[in-house]
């Protein structure tokens, strides 16, 4: 850490994501001068700052009890975060800003259903699907699956998943000029059986795997039932070894009611 911000923060987990919840909401007016990109730059950096998957600021919303910012370790800023809204979700609740609250994203207005440490949250729906198509990927042909769950993602289903070079592969996908400019997150999904799968997921903005990630969890389940290896509800076993429940309903190709649950966690209160 090389700034002294004079900001409280709260570290929060869900599935092995972890983020600092910056709460703008109660901090009161100035409180959105502050440069978050470089904020989190510099103190989502593991080993030699707090260390994080991302920050996440919570604002004043006209539109629902609050909204939610998410700014990658890289400083760049994306519309949502599957894993970041349940930690957001939970906080909310907490604070007593509502019981089951609502909060906005860009990628809409979105709720939550807040039960201990479970948390629930409707996602939007899925939009831009599709499904086989092959990519040159270095010196192989991989045939992939593309939705938006929120933010973009790219699906592959992998023989050996537990193996897998995600972290290579992943970066050449992300990277791809198919994707470009803004690129992609990467999931790698395997060990298909009854209704349950492993997922693996690369994460554009913090360019490294991650030990899960909402909106991936979300993506591959829907690609499963679409592709008909699943059925909703999907049990999706992330790499941190929690295992999310993915709700949805489909209409031939079109996917609705998506929901995502799992536990979450605040863990300590900071000032940095």
């Amino acid at each position: 850490m090389s700034v002294k911000y004079d900001i409280q923060f709260t570290k929060a987990a869900a599935s092995g994501n972890d983020f600092m919840i910056i709460d703008d909401k109660s901090r009161g007016p100035g409180a959105r001068d502050t440069d978050y990109a470089e904020m989190a730059r510099d103190l989502c950096r593991r080993r030699v700052s707090v260390g994080a998957d991302g920050i996440l600021v919570l604002e004043d919303s006209s539109e629902a009890d609050f909204r939610m910012r998410v700014i990658n370790p890289d400083g760049s800023e994306v519309d949502m975060c599957g894993n970041g809204a349940r930690c957001s979700a939970l906080y909310a609740a907490k604070k007593g800003w509502g019981e089951d609250p609502t909060f906005q994203t860009g990628a809409g207005v979105l709720s939550a259903e807040v039960n201990g440490d479970r948390v629930k949250i409707r996602m939007s729906d899925p939009e831009d699907i599709r499904l086989g198509f092959n990519l040159g990927v270095g010196s192989s042909i991989m045939n992939v699956h593309s939705l938006n769950t929120g933010v973009p993602h790219v699906v592959h289903i992998a023989e050996e998943v537990e193996d897998y070079p995600v972290r290579d592969t992943g970066r050449k996908i992300r990277e791809h000029p198919n994707f470009a400019p803004e690129g992609t997150n990467v999931d790698f999904v395997g060990d298909i059986k009854d209704n349950r799968a492993f997922v693996r997921t690369y994460e554009r903005g913090v360019e490294d795997e991650t030990l899960a990630c909402g909106t991936g969890t979300v993506a591959s389940a829907v690609v499963l039932g679409l592709l008909g290896y699943a059925v909703p509800p999907v049990k999706m076993l992330t790499r941190s070894g929690e295992e999310l429940t993915v709700y949805y309903r489909m209409a031939g190709a079109r996917v609705t009611d998506v929901y995502l649950e799992g536990t979450a966690c605040l863990i300590y209160e900071g000032r940095v």
